[in-house]
């Protein structure tokens, strides 16, 4: 598969997991699968701040580049809508998954230094620390739920 993925996983909790597995009513595969929708919808939101998600700004075209856009149609990342459209999130068990199948979306999240291409990383993929509240507060909702 070409593309780019960002994956959130349970490294480390695997005695925890196995621990909550045992109350009546868990669902680790429901979890991950709404851990992975919530960092989709984050991600998106990356389209329209064009925040990284250490909450550093993209770099912003070059004045050549900025040049030849259409600003009403335009903005970083987003021409016709492709990439953004493309950002699926899914779950694996104990992980949950967020990217694009797009062929040039690591082009975009890791920059072109590589290839030559002088394209900046603005990197959209990833948790940030606002992620990990939300995450947080999903699973302590979740467990309480379970718990009452």
């Amino acid at each position: 598969m070409t593309g780019v993925t960002a994956s959130l996983t349970t490294l480390g909790l695997d005695d925890a997991i196995r621990k909550l597995g045992a109350l009546a009513g868990f669902d680790m595969a429901q979890l991950a699968d709404e851990a992975g929708a919530l960092l989709e919808s984050s991600t998106r939101r990356r389209f329209e701040t064009k925040i990284d998600p250490d909450g550093a700004a993209w770099t912003p075209w070059s004045e050549a580049y900025d040049d030849t856009r259409d600003h009403d149609r335009h903005s970083l990342l987003v021409s016709d809508g492709d990439l953004l459209d493309s950002i699926q999130s899914y779950a694996t068990g104990t992980a949950a998954h967020v990217g694009s199948n797009l062929v040039y979306a690591a082009h975009h999240q890791f920059g072109g230094d590589e290839i030559g291409s002088g394209v900046p990383a603005r990197p959209y993929l990833g948790v940030s620390a606002e992620d990990e509240l939300d995450i947080s507060d999903l699973v302590t909702g979740r467990l309480t739920e379970l718990l009452q």
